[in-house]
């Protein structure tokens, strides 16, 4: 049943994209690297032929994890970024070195999972939110009518319940039995008052009698509420305010832990709030902003909840995709042996379980790790991929090099993608009336004048076009609203001119990162 619904989930995304054509696709946004681009667009065309073959085989096979090498700023990241929108799969970005072992201080490496498995329930909750949005705007639209008329027995508001949260003393558990080692932890009690069932029975009993003696009253026609009802469809009552009330999430008191999981405690405070059923705050806004509030309410309470949990994890357990950035930092040389180069290690180690196959436990339901992607990278120039734990190698069975980039590529990466820096400048200019116009030998020169810089200075690839350019365009940017409406020819003559102490000073740190 599950794979069903990742085949259902998937295949409108996927069987349209042949091998080549997600290389066409990442073409349109990230120059060379043609290896690494082969590479993702396999292993995802896979994923694909995974899910027509058998279940007895389908089990069996695992996603091919890929390692890229190569210095930093030359489209490791950008890669698996376009491959994820390309397919609509859930994918989450981490640094490798963000994370520790269990037992230190810092975050332990199964939130990585917790962390896509938000970006898949939002993902899912966006798509099923667009198709109620229709519902959602009749109801709001009657809903906005009672606010400007002021119709209607008013809702009593419901008093919700103070959850109370009490210390009852701190506790140890040994980690290491021979070297005395121990987590602190603190246990709370959280208490549910007495006496609110029967309050919020007689409440709701209320409510429903409100809402009967409403249907009964809107069966009779109203001149004044259709006339009302036509300019708010024409858009004449934008500007006036009106009350409305909105949802809060309950706040509990504050409270450290030590040693615990804080990501499992804030799951189990989430589930409490829910019970509560969190706060509510009265705000006066004008009915454009009105819209937008109960708009968001209303698509909460038409979808399916449940439906949206088990739609995410299907589409994270099949096609979601884990970017381990900073893999090399994480490396440990042969020749150490202590120091936090211990802890190094053990972030591999507890990693391993998760990219060879595990079950994660989230908020959202248990999450199998089995078929998910995981891309590594790294520059390694300091470590080797060899100096990764075995295990942890064997995990990454796909390696791509990517090239550094010259003066060619640069000029490539200022004109040909459908978000090229120039491209991007000239629009942002143009907001302020400013009409920019690149020249072929002016953006030559700024490609030789990247290449240059990273060839004195550390190279950091494409990322130092963002840095040439904001030196070039610097003043410009500052005086557009003053200027405006102009026109500014970027030229050779114009390049040099403003990045002449640049081209002269030896020390470019001074004027460039």
């Amino acid at each position: 049943m599950k794979e069903n619904k990742q085949k259902k989930a998937n295949d409108n995304s996927l069987d349209r994209l042949t091998p080549r054509e997600i290389v066409a696709e990442l073409d349109k946004y990230i120059v060379g690297q043609k290896n690494a681009k082969r590479a993702v667009a396999v292993a995802l065309r896979n994923r694909m032929r995974r899910l027509k073959i058998s279940d007895e085989m389908r089990e069996d096979i695992t996603p091919k994890n890929i390692l890229m090498i190569g210095p930093t700023g030359v489209g490791k990241t950008e890669i698996a970024r376009r491959l994820a929108k390309l397919t609509n799969s859930p994918f989450i970005k981490v640094e490798a070195t963000k994370y520790t072992e269990v037992g230190y201080v810092g975050r332990d490496v199964e939130s990585m999972i917790r962390d896509l498995m938000a970006s898949g329930v939002q993902m899912v909750r966006q798509e099923m939110q667009k198709t109620v949005t229709a519902e959602a705007e009749k109801r709001v639209e009657d809903m906005l009518l009672d606010l400007l008329l002021h119709e209607g027995k008013k809702p009593k508001e419901k008093k919700q319940p103070t959850p109370m949260v009490r210390p009852m003393g701190t506790f140890s558990i040994p980690t290491d039995g021979n070297s005395g080692s121990s987590l602190m932890g603190t246990a709370i009690q959280i208490g549910i008052p007495a006496n609110t069932r029967s309050a919020e029975k007689n409440e709701d009993q209320d409510d429903e009698k409100a809402h009967n003696e409403e249907k009964q009253r809107e069966s009779v026609p109203n001149p004044t509420r259709e006339k009302f009802r036509t300019m708010l469809r024409e858009g004449r009552l934008e500007g006036r305010l009106v009350e409305v009330t909105v949802s809060q999430a309950p706040q509990f008191p504050a409270f450290e832990m030590m040693g615990a999981n804080m990501e499992d405690l804030e799951s189990s405070l989430s589930g409490i709030a829910g019970f509560f059923g969190g706060g509510k705050k009265k705000k006066e806004v004008p009915v454009s902003r009105a819209r937008e509030i109960l708009i968001n309410e209303e698509s909460e309470k038409l979808i399916d909840r449940d439906r949206v949990n088990d739609e995410a994890r299907a589409r994270v357990e099949g096609t979601g995709i884990v970017f381990i950035d900073e893999m090399d930092k994480i490396a440990v040389k042969n020749d150490r042996g202590s120091g936090p180069d211990v802890s190094r290690e053990g972030v591999q180690r507890d990693i391993l379980p998760i990219v060879e196959g595990a079950t994660v436990n989230t908020k959202w339901g248990p999450v199998n790790t089995d078929h998910i992607l995981f891309i590594a990278a790294g520059a390694f120039n300091l470590a080797k991929p060899s100096d990764l734990i075995p295990e942890l190698q064997g995990r990454f069975p796909l390696r791509v090099e990517l090239d550094s980039l010259g003066k060619d590529d640069f000029l490539r990466i200022l004109t040909e993608p459908k978000n090229a820096l120039t491209k991007q400048y000239v629009e942002l200019l143009g907001t302020e009336d400013v009409e920019i116009e690149f020249t072929p030998e002016a953006i030559d020169r700024l490609a030789d004048l990247a290449a240059e810089v990273n060839s004195r200075l550390e190279n950091i690839g494409a990322r130092r076009l963002h840095t040439i350019m904001e030196a070039l365009l610097e003043e410009l940017s500052f005086e557009a609203p003053d200027i405006s409406p102009a026109k500014v020819p970027i030229t050779v003559d114009y390049v040099d001119e403003k990045l002449k102490d640049l081209v002269k000073d030896q020390d470019l740190g001074r004027y460039i990162l």
